[in-house]
């Protein structure tokens, strides 16, 4: 897994390539964790990743908390498999949620 991140002003884009595992969510936890300061306005850009486990969600579940007390959060470009994922969970009924065109 690779993470990256553009910060414009208040809004944080982060992009994550690969999968987000249980091996890797602590990664992906602290690196979403040290970049939220000042941050209104969050953005996970899922293009590039193709898999998400249960440990994934849960970071990802803390973010949107988070973020609910200082702003707003979306996923983007999400891949079917992970929109799939999503779905059995019921994110996009609590998450926004924008997927990539089939």
């Amino acid at each position: 897994m690779n993470i990256s991140k553009v910060r414009k002003f208040d809004t944080l884009t982060i992009n994550v390539e690969g999968k987000i595992t249980a091996q890797t969510a602590a990664e992906f936890e602290n690196f979403i964790n040290d970049n939220l300061d000042g941050v209104s306005n969050l953005i996970l850009d899922l293009k590039d990743t193709d898999y998400v486990s249960s440990a994934g969600l849960r970071v990802i579940l803390k973010a949107k908390k988070v973020m609910n007390t200082q702003g707003t959060m979306k996923i983007v470009n999400v891949q079917e498999d992970v929109m799939r994922t999503f779905v059995m969970v019921s994110f996009p009924d609590i998450i926004t949620i924008e997927q990539l065109p089939i």
